[in-house]
């Protein structure tokens, strides 16, 4: 399915692909792009046949080059706030979509871009991507979580120095500082973010929800709380069909069949 700049395809039981493709713009983020974004994850979460997420750009060059410069020259202080407003929804959205998303980062990821793939759950990266914060360098910060997401990622002496000298990091450096978890080759790319996703399908749907759920709200409480909150859901869990199911095929050393309820 196409929504102008966006290609939305099922490329293999239980995942959902969303390619942004705007190659004429290295796939540059606009109002547009953030709400077609929205919407084609709005759509996924609302189907329960979808598992997992990924999230590409179109092209060999860029994941996304950064946000739409051109369009960004003509903004107003209020405008390019209810810009922000709106970029950091949609991060928001990703991060708290009822299934994990994972960015296959084909080229550049700057500015938007970068802040785009930090939103997923985790980023599996091409040996040509590179990162980059480089909003300083056009007189303004990064707009949507860049600042925050990323000083949570890979620290904050890192944050600070990708976000003041706007410096680019390669593939290999980005899997180092654990900005990345997986660098495969461009033609590997692809078949890397279906394997995970595969993986992720076949397991019991709501207690890859909850684990993500975890994860996602958990890091910013502090330890006592956080472990309060994982045991509460732990035995939210036990009360799911699934939870029955798995343990059951488990000890009878059988393939268990999930229904995500």
């Amino acid at each position: 399915m196409a929504h102008g700049t966006l290609r939305v395809t099922d490329p293999a039981p239980g995942v959902r692909l969303l390619t942004i493709h705007r190659p004429q713009a290295l796939n540059a983020l606009n109002p547009q792009v953030l709400r077609e974004l929205m919407q084609a994850l709005a759509d996924a979460s609302g189907d329960a046949s979808v598992r997992a997420l990924l999230l590409t750009g179109a092209g060999e060059k860029a994941f996304v080059a950064g946000a739409d410069i051109a369009a960004m020259r003509a903004m107003s202080a209020l405008e390019g706030r209810e810009f922000a407003v709106q970029g950091h929804a949609l991060m928001r959205a990703l991060e708290m979509a009822p299934f994990p998303a994972i960015a296959l980062v084909n080229g550049y990821a700057l500015g938007g871009g970068c802040e785009l793939a930090l939103a997923c759950d985790f980023i599996v990266a091409s040996e040509k991507a590179v990162f980059g914060q480089p909003e300083v360098g056009l007189g303004i910060v990064p707009g949507f979580g860049g600042t925050q997401r990323l000083t949570r990622l890979v620290g904050k002496g890192m944050a600070v120095e990708l976000c003041t000298t706007g410096r680019q990091v390669k593939a290999d450096e980005a899997l180092r500082i654990g900005l990345v978890n997986h660098v495969v080759a461009p033609a590997a790319l692809l078949d890397k973010g279906l394997e995970l996703a595969g993986q992720i399908a076949q397991k019991a749907p709501v207690a890859v929800k909850l684990a993500k759920h975890l994860v996602q709200r958990g890091q910013d409480m502090d330890l006592a709380n956080a472990n309060a909150f994982e045991a509460d859901v732990f035995g939210v869990a036990f009360g799911t069909d699934d939870r029955v199911e798995g343990m059951g095929a488990f000890l009878e050393k059988r393939k268990a069949e999930f229904r995500g309820r």
